[in-house]
């Protein structure tokens, strides 16, 4: 079976997510990741029905406002993940994508394994955790996450895989697919530089993570998850830039998943 390939609203922000469905269509991606936020049609049923509908682009994920600057969407931590979680099972999506939870929020954390589970058995949906990394300040590293920014050691049962988050911690993207196995069921297709200190998204292959050769991997050892594209754009200035790098980008991923 081919591995959908889908588009995040993240790499059309700050436009809409109207946006993306289009420019998905119109580049032939397979589906579409939607990131909760604070717009109205990134979180209510009717409406993402309806872009998904026109647009023809189901909706494969959704990404759960569990980032830093999205705390203020849905409530408690265990609201987002509730909301998320039912959201994806009315739109038919297969997962939802989380991030683990921040060291302040540690009765969040001390229940997160055991409420992924629940809430997955409760609505059906596969709960990928996130790979981050250390967030790095004055040039000492700082621990943001419980119990780690890597999914790796813990017990969490789906895992979603992000080059650009891999490339900030120092992780080898290619060795972590091997240890991951079949845990591995949702991959963010980006890259970046190791030794940054910023999260750049940069377009797959502009960076220094194996990203073609773990994409690879994935593909011939039976990868059946979904793969997304979710690289920064902000920076386009010229017409049809922005169009042209998420062309490319759907592109090299198809390639190196051994489908064109």
């Amino acid at each position: 079976m081919s591995i959908p390939v889908g588009l995040s609203t993240s790499c059309l922000f700050p436009r809409g997510v109207a946006d993306t469905f289009s420019t998905a269509a119109d580049l032939g991606y397979d589906g579409v990741e939607v990131m909760v936020t604070h717009l109205l049609d990134s979180r209510e049923v009717a409406r993402l029905q309806r872009l998904s509908a026109r647009h023809n682009q189901p909706i494969l994920a959704i990404h759960a406002p569990t980032l830093f600057w999205t705390q203020q969407v849905w409530g408690s931590p265990w609201q987002k993940m509730e909301r998320s979680a039912q959201l994806a099972a009315e739109l038919g999506a297969a997962s939802v994508v989380a991030h683990p939870p921040f060291r302040w929020q540690k009765q969040y954390a001390s229940e997160f394994v055991e409420g992924v589970r629940a809430l997955e058995a409760r609505h059906g949906v596969e709960v990928c955790v996130e790979n981050m990394y250390p967030w790095r300040v004055r040039g000492r590293e700082v621990e943001m996450y419980l119990p780690h920014w890597d999914p790796i050691p813990h017990a969490y049962d789906h895992i979603t895989w992000d080059f650009s988050h891999a490339a900030l911690a120092h992780v080898n993207s290619l060795e972590a697919f091997r240890e991951l196995g079949p845990r591995l069921r949702h991959i963010h297709v980006t890259d970046g530089f190791a030794g940054g200190t910023a999260d750049s998204h940069l377009l797959p292959g502009d960076g220094d993570q194996p990203v073609a050769e773990a994409l690879e991997f994935a593909a011939s050892s039976g990868f059946s998850g979904i793969a997304v594209v979710e690289v920064g754009t902000r920076k386009a200035t010229a017409a049809g830039e922005r169009e042209e790098w998420l062309a490319r980008s759907l592109e090299f991923t198809r390639r190196h998943l051994g489908q064109s």
